[in-house]
């Protein structure tokens, strides 16, 4: 496809402009933060049929069907509310303008749909922990980010290494616990589509979406967004239709006997704050600048979040508590935040001190004068 080939980065950002702190991308990373650790939270208390009224937990493929559903009504309310919708690719049906998406968002879209699947079913996996998944998870994307960028020929700054470094140190960490990485086949499976399509999805990103116009930004978010959770529910109903196994029973159940059950608010619940991590997720991937930058932002905050969540399993159901491999791992998250932020604040605020140093300086008169 044309977007694996090497193309400039949309909207001609030069290497320099990736040097200046934008803010804005933390507040979307405390959005996502904000979302995951309930997100993650509930779909595990779920899974292991942790609230009071549950006889049994919910496989991962029961919770899809409407959860998707849920992502897909806040999706369209976020549209409708923010007025994006009109930044669209349009087309005319039945005399109505309508948005649709490119080919390559329509690619993109179908990535995150299957980025949608893999992560929700990933926290339902029995006998793996919420946070070690999460690690593997968020790993495999920091591992492709600079691959993404040497493929896009984007410059990467020092301090996106080092916040790239200290989260690899941070899996290290957590993987050098001994116990800490039972891993089932089904849940490796998982992991592998959940990287392949973030690598995808990261090269469409790149090539075609970040830029300095605010509307080319948000023309890519709801081309991709308006894929992703339709394409999701189509599929998943295709295979209850059809489909023979568990796996198929327990998306008819997803999609038929839920609504009859005591958790159909909670399931509900995963989906509102699935979108919620979506939304924000993309709009921290869609920062102009360079993959290897972004990716650290949003990893770290999902670990952190992943963490907050197993304190709140800990505190609420009596579950198992983190590991000190896992708090210190969180503490190179830490770290890599700091790196992201602090350092390239202090050399841009030391770069403009240089500046007004130098043009303040009296400038030599013409030979001869005085």
């Amino acid at each position: 496809m044309a977007f694996m080939k090497g193309h400039p980065p949309a909207g001609g950002i030069h290497p320099r402009q990736n040097e200046k702190v934008n803010w804005a991308i933390w507040g979307f990373a405390f959005g996502y933060f904000a979302f995951y650790v309930p997100y993650s939270a509930t779909a595990k208390a779920l899974s292991k049929g942790l609230f009071g009224s549950m006889e049994e937990g919910v496989r991962g493929f029961s919770i899809l069907p409407l959860s998707v559903m849920a992502s897909i009504v806040v999706m369209v309310a976020f549209m409708v509310v923010t007025g994006w919708w009109r930044d669209a690719t349009r087309v005319e049906v039945l005399g109505f303008s309508v948005p649709r998406p490119t080919r390559f968002t329509f690619a993109s879209g179908v990535c995150t749909s299957l980025i949608i699947a893999t992560t929700t079913l990933a926290y339902t996996f029995d006998g793996v922990s919420i946070v070690f998944v999460m690690l593997l998870l968020r790993g495999g994307v920091l591992s492709i980010a600079p691959i993404v960028d040497r493929l896009s020929h984007r410059k990467t700054n020092w301090h996106s290494w080092l916040g790239l470094g200290f989260s690899f140190l941070a899996l290290l960490i957590a993987f050098s616990e001994q116990g800490g990485y039972e891993i089932t086949v089904l849940c490796a499976i998982d992991v592998g589509v959940y990287i392949l399509s973030y690598f995808t999805r990261l090269r469409v990103m790149s090539s075609r979406a970040k830029s300095n116009d605010p509307k080319a930004t948000r023309r890519y978010f709801v081309e991709e967004q308006i894929v992703a959770g339709p394409f999701l529910l189509l599929v998943l109903g295709a295979v209850a239709l059809v489909g023979e196994g568990t796996i198929v029973e327990d998306l008819r159940w997803g999609f038929v006997d839920v609504w009859d059950s005591s958790v159909v608010a909670m399931v509900a619940l995963v989906g509102v704050f699935s979108q919620g991590t979506g939304i924000c997720g993309t709009l921290i991937f869609l920062d102009k600048r360079e993959i290897t930058y972004c990716v650290p932002v949003n990893r770290c905050s999902s670990i952190l979040a992943g963490l907050c969540a197993s304190y709140a399993l800990y505190a609420v159901f009596d579950q198992q508590a983190p590991s000190l491999y896992k708090l210190a791992g969180a503490g190179c998250i830490l770290l890599a935040i700091l790196s992201l932020t602090v350092l390239p604040a202090f050399v841009a605020r030391k770069g403009a001190l240089r500046s007004r140093v130098r043009s303040a300086e009296p400038k030599p008169g013409p030979l001869g004068a005085g």
